[in-house]
């Protein structure tokens, strides 16, 4: 690796869907972009594998090829509680497609990542970011150091972006702590063979019980149209039994009560029980400080309402290349620094309101005595269901559409963006 090779217009730390879609984005308008990833593909990640409308419109603008072998499409959402059982198709909207996928981050992860290369980025695999480098006299990032193929080596840019998930160190050693008001949430999932792997929907069941106690949170069956199933359970840190669930023994136990021709069972399983945090609402702010942009979950950006996180990494990375190229393309220090700040203010504007909305819902639900009621009321109800999938899932039509929209969307506008 000669010196001119470590240099870039633009270091991405993580090719995840967030540093992915970031490095594609600034490949695509022309910039010399490093994409550092520490692991080497095929890797995992811990997700529940599915995809919401809101994803696939990201996947589409970025011109993945969603009829290529090895994605599931599915219709809508099954959700099960109080007894009752409700088939929501996905809303038909004008903003988005009305359809949702299912693909293991085993096989997205590296198709994102070697997508971006064919459009120009220079993807390093096995490349483990140790730090940032820092101006002595601005405190400003300048590049990282790395340890790449043995060999300790520093990589340069005037722009880096965190995309190292939830650990961040990068945002760490820059001084972005976690904030401790916004929800976190832990998940778990185990893949199991089972002849379900079809389905059309994609399943939530949202009594989640531990022993006597109903914990907020939900409990997913995923089809993945390769044989396998990928089934697991969300919870958030909004309960008081939080810390001592056994969320392994909790998953076992839940798919011990699933039918025994679905095949949830120890001698169908295809691997072990894994389990990530999942940080929420911007947990991790200012999204934009002294050179550096966080994209995805390294700025908290899973939505609380549903735990969802791809697509709001692929949008962040989108936004933040945007503004990224217009910052390059300015004449001053000065008028590149205005520009970089816009990022997270825009984040706030496009999120920001409902994100503040989920928090206030997660803490409710928090009580297990709104869960139960909310479950027992809300579901026999098929026009409120729909509304409530249009806001758990953050699918509206932002000019126009229903009146569901039209609420929604006035929700988030008066709810201040924190």
């Amino acid at each position: 690796m000669t010196d001119s090779t470590r240099h870039a217009d633009v270091i991405v730390v993580g090719a995840g869907p967030a540093g992915s879609s970031t490095a594609y984005w600034l490949a695509q308008a022309g910039l010399d972009v490093l994409l550092l990833e520490k692991a080497t593909f095929p890797r995992d990640k811990i997700c529940g594998d599915g995809l919401t409308p809101r994803a696939v419109r990201a996947l589409i603008s970025m011109g993945v090829d969603i009829d290529a072998p090895g994605w599931s499409r599915n219709k809508g959402l099954r959700i099960y509680g109080g007894g009752v059982k409700v088939e929501l198709p996905w809303p038909e909207l004008a903003s988005f497609p009305d359809f949702g996928l299912v693909r293991t981050r085993m096989d997205l992860d590296q198709l994102l990542a070697e997508h971006a290369a064919r459009a120009g980025a220079r993807l390093l695999q096995g490349c483990n970011v140790t730090g940032p480098i820092l101006d002595e006299r601005t405190d400003r990032i300048t590049g990282v150091t790395a340890k790449h193929q043995g060999e300790d080596v520093e990589f340069h840019a005037p722009l880096v972006v965190a995309a190292d998930g939830n650990s961040t160190r990068l945002s760490l050693a820059m001084g972005l702590q976690r904030r401790e008001d916004r929800p976190m949430g832990v998940a778990v999932r185990r893949y199991y063979k089972s002849p379900r792997h079809t389905d059309d929907y994609m399943e939530a069941w949202l009594e989640l019980w531990d022993g006597q106690r109903l914990l907020p949170g939900y409990g997913w069956v995923f089809p993945v149209a390769d044989g396998t199933c990928n089934v697991g359970l969300g919870l958030l840190n909004t309960s008081k039994s939080f810390q001592n669930v056994d969320y392994r023994g909790m998953l076992k136990g839940w798919t011990s009560t699933m039918p025994e021709d679905w095949c949830f069972d120890e001698e169908h399983a295809t691997g072990p029980t894994r389990g990530a945090a999942l940080p929420m609402g911007f947990n991790r702010q200012p999204h934009y400080t002294r050179g550096m942009l966080l994209v995805g979950d390294a700025g908290g950006m899973i939505n609380p309402f549903n735990g969802e996180g791809i697509d709001y990494a692929l949008e962040s990375g989108r936004l933040a290349a945007d503004i990224m190229v217009q910052a390059l393309a300015r004449r001053t220090p000065a008028q590149r620094e205005r520009t970089l700040y816009e990022y997270p203010r825009i984040l706030k504007d496009e999120h920001g309101g409902y994100f503040t909305l989920a928090r206030v819902f997660v803490q409710a639900i928090g009580d297990p005595r709104v869960m139960k009621f909310l479950t027992a009321h809300g579901l026999p109800h098929p026009t409120l269901m729909r509304f409530t999938l249009k806001l758990l899932a953050n699918l509206t039509d932002p000019r126009g559409g229903d009146a569901m929209d039209r609420i929604i969307n006035a929700m988030q506008k008066v709810a201040p963006a924190a």
